[in-house]
């Protein structure tokens, strides 16, 4: 009955990927918001929905310093945080996102709320929303331009305020999540303006999923996609794969498709704390003129007992006892 009922899950996961992916490739579309190659420990950046569905109030802080020797090439700042509450049906996120690109600057915040249901005993489906604002601002005495004579160029500095609203979908297993979702709805605020001219805001549509293999008592597999869809550009297509070996080291590759290859490593400092590290190599043109990509994550788990040991397997439920002696719950395979 077991083995039927992880073939049927497995069946599940691979057909409702299928259908995201072709959904996908249909359109036209290419990637805006920030970009991340650890993005499966990211998806509260861009997915309000996923904010609810973890086991306990998470911290996390990154940089990515992209194209290095390029000048003005792109770099980005990210501060969130994950709140489920004590029912397990709603959770709150926050995002601080600092993005630079040669003159122009972007600061994003926004609130998330979600809500989940039970789909069945092993399946959550939840919905997120979040409402928030972008600060632009373009300082145009950094750097040079082709056309000079622009008259939006007369003006030293553009700094403009856009609210975003956007919305998603999460849903998950304990070994196995897939979600889509779009940042901001709001594309016709930046219209009609002059700072249209310098930015041009569409709809922007993102699909990720992820599922846990375990190969062995102490080794797992986890496979990973990431779509950004922006309309009038190219698909970006994001597949990783990575190896958690005995819950503590994380090694693995992604491939960004025309675009870059990734490595990917992590390491579970403590039951509290994780810090992991990506290099990209560009496989286009522009890896002639710069030396790869860098990017750091450290998160925080505020809810876990610094001595409590994840792999604790006295439960087939995947409880550890307490110090109290009541269960408490680990942490699926798709956050670590």
């Amino acid at each position: 009955m077991y083995m039927k009922y992880k073939i049927d899950i497995q069946k599940q996961f691979l057909f409702v990927s299928i259908l995201l992916l072709l959904f996908s490739i249909t359109s036209v579309f290419a990637q805006k918001e920030p970009q991340y190659t650890q993005y499966m420990y990211n998806i509260g950046s861009f997915n309000p929905a996923y904010v609810g569905s973890v086991e306990s109030p998470e911290i996390s802080a990154a940089y990515r310093a992209q194209w290095i020797d390029i000048d003005g090439a792109p770099r980005t700042i990210r501060l969130g945080a994950n709140l489920p509450f004590q029912n397990e049906k709603m959770g709150l996120g926050i995002n601080i996102i600092n993005d630079q690109i040669g003159p122009l600057t972007q600061t994003f915040l926004d609130i998330a709320y979600s809500y989940q249901v039970k789909v069945t005993d092993e399946t959550k489906l939840s919905f997120g929303i979040d409402a928030g604002g972008s600060f632009l601002n373009v300082d145009f005495s950094k750097g040079t331009f082709e056309n000079p004579g622009e008259p939006i160029l007369d003006r030293e500095t553009v700094n403009k305020f856009y609210p975003t609203v956007g919305a998603g979908l999460f849903m998950y297993g304990n070994q196995w999540y897939l979600g889509a979702s779009i940042p901001n709805f709001l594309t016709e605020s930046v219209y009609n303006e002059d700072v249209a001219t310098v930015v041009e805001d569409k709809i922007q549509f993102n699909f990720v999923g992820g599922y846990v293999f375990n190969l062995s008592e102490g080794l797992k597999f986890k496979p990973a996609f990431l779509i950004n869809s922006l309309q009038g550009a190219p698909v970006n297509i994001n597949v990783s794969t990575n190896f958690l070996i005995k819950d503590v080291f994380t090694a693995g590759v992604s491939y960004r498709v025309d675009n870059a290859f990734s490595g990917l490593a992590g390491f579970q400092i403590s039951n509290t704390m994780y810090v992991g590290y990506s290099y990209d190599y560009n496989t286009n043109l522009l890896g002639d003129f710069n030396s790869g990509s860098h990017e750091f994550i450290l998160k925080f788990y505020l809810g876990r007992s610094s001595n409590t040991n994840r792999t604790n397997k006295s439960s087939n439920k995947g409880e550890s006892q307490n110090a109290k002696g009541k269960p408490k719950q680990i942490d699926t395979p798709r956050f670590f």
